[in-house]
Order: structure tokens, then sequence, then C-alpha cells
């Protein structure tokens, strides 16, 4: 099981170590988080550490995919800074590489991303904006009913069921592997009897429209994000509120819609009908040289402009 800590953040500390004595190219993250954001980060991250690896065999195999899915995404940035364009690649090839490959999400992919929320300090920064923009007016309001498309790891609907008990959602994910996950994520807080998640293309399945809805770093994985975001737009009812975010500049295996600004991604979802109503953007971190593309979390809370 995990260690003691005389800090009170066992599992942080079993990370730092593995990442010390196996993942070098990882070393450093914790100390840099933790002096960037914080008691609070360490109480998040100590939370869901403890809560998803409840031994330090799962720990270790965590850091050892999320070591890869972040070599992995150097490699490409690289590659993308030479030629600033993403490979060619179809949705339908992206999908039979990562989504439906069941060995790569469970012990690269899923670790990966759940753990990069936490350790990319553009992705923590992205969670504040949630908590302060979202979350709160959602606590507010009189319908705690939402949904997240792309659900992914389950990272933000889980704050969601975490600091609003009231709340009930229905997370939406293509690839059975990203479901489970989830299952696993939601049941870790004790929150099955208030969500639920469904394999399901909103697409050709279109959902039942929601007050809250959350789709986080969906719209690069398509071929046609903005003919997506009209389909979000459906899903989201009068008076509603979404919170939607986009990666831009962030080579990846599976993006293949190129946004090279923020700017684009608030004109797609201003065509798709939405209006919006707040904005963040924060760098993966400073460029080198002012050529050089930088990873961008584009992250906005919009409304349907119906109420």
């Amino acid at each position: 099981m995990l260690m003691t800590d005389p800090h009170g953040a066992p599992g942080i500390e079993l990370l730092r170590q593995i990442f010390s004595s196996r993942y070098r190219l990882s070393k450093g993250l914790i100390e840099r988080a933790e002096a960037a954001f914080g008691s609070q980060w360490s109480a998040d991250f100590e939370r869901l550490i403890v809560s998803m690896f409840e031994t330090d065999d799962q720990l270790i195999a965590a850091a050892k995919g999320y070591t890869a899915f972040a070599f992995d995404s150097m490699r490409r940035q690289k590659a993308f800074e030479a030629t600033h364009e993403y490979p060619s690649k179809t949705y339908a090839e992206a999908a039979k590489e990562v989504y439906f490959n069941a060995d790569h999400m469970v012990n690269e992919y899923l670790p990966g991303l759940l753990l990069s929320h936490y350790l990319w300090p553009h992705h923590y920064r992205q969670i504040q904006f949630f908590d302060m923009a979202f979350l709160a007016p959602m606590a507010r309001s009189s319908s705690k009913v939402f949904a997240e498309v792309g659900i992914g790891t389950a990272a933000y609907s889980r704050r969601v069921l975490e600091q609003i008990p009231l709340a009930h959602g229905r997370g939406y994910d293509i690839s059975p592997s990203s479901c489970r996950y989830a299952e696993r994520h939601v049941d870790a807080i004790g929150a099955m009897d208030r969500y639920a998640v469904l394999c399901q293309d909103i697409i050709a399945e279109p959902i039942e429209p929601v007050q809250w809805l959350i789709c986080v770093e969906v719209l690069e994985h398509l071929e046609d994000p903005i003919g997506f975001l009209r389909t979000l737009h459906k899903a989201v009812a009068p008076g509603g509120r979404a919170f939607i975010t986009a990666a831009v500049n962030a080579a990846h295996a599976d993006h293949i819609y190129l946004y090279r600004h923020a700017q684009e991604v608030e004109r797609h979802l201003i065509e798709a009908g939405f209006l919006v109503e707040q904005s963040f953007v924060a760098t993966a971190f400073a460029p080198p040289e002012p050529t050089v593309p930088v990873p961008v979390a584009a992250a906005f809370v919009v409304c349907t402009g119906k109420s």
C-alpha cells in the first residue's frame, strides 16, 4: 500500500520517488507544480492518486504510462515544430490507432492523460478556470444535471460530482476503454449512483439536452469540429451553459485538426451558434524562439443565447 509521508501526502511522495528513481524524464514535475500552485494543488492531486491507485504497483504502472505518453507527445511536438503541420491522418485512422486500441488506452493514454491534468501547468490552470467560471455557477444553479461529451478519464466529471453533492450526470465516449476507466474513476469516489457512462457517438445518437455541458479537448480530434459543435449546441438546453476546450498547436497521435490560435476555436464556437461568455488561454511553456509553435490550452464558457 502507499507509504506514509510526514507531510500528509503519501501518494504524491511515492510518485515523486518513482519519477526520481525510474523515469528521469518526469523528475522535477511535482516540485514545479507544488511551487506554482501550492496546497490546493497538493490536496487535489493527493485525492486523485489515493482514490485511483490503491497499491504501489498501480501507481508505478500509471507513472510508466504517463512517462510514455509524455515522451510520445514531446517527440511529436518536436516534429511539429519543424513542419508546423500535423501528419495527415483521418479520424478513422486515429480512432483505430488510439481509441479502439485497448492496450494503448489502458497502459499509456488514459493514465498519461489523467496525470497530465495535474502535472502540466497549463492543464491545471484550465481546471482552476473550470472551477471558477463553470463549476461555481453550476453549484448556485437550481439545475444540477450535467453531461460530459468525450469523457476520457472522467477527471472533469469527478470535480462536478465531488464538489456538488446534488449533481447528477452522464458521460459519453466512443472508446470502450475510456468508458470502463471513467466508470472505475467515478466508482472510486463513490458516485456511481449519480452518474451513468454511455459508450455512444452523440452525432449518430443525439443526446437529451442539459443545462450544463462539458467537452474537454475533443475538437482537435475531429475532421469537422464545426459540425460537432453544432451537435453540442443542440445538446445544451435553452439558457444552459457549456464548458468547451481545445488544444492548440499540440501534436499528439490523435490530433488531426490543427488549431493555430485560440481565436480560431472561438470563431468555430460562434459559427456553431454559441455566444462566448468567458475565455481562458494558457501556454504549456514559453517559446524558445518567437517562431516556435507552443501547445496552448484554450477554454470557453459559452451559452446558446436562448432562455
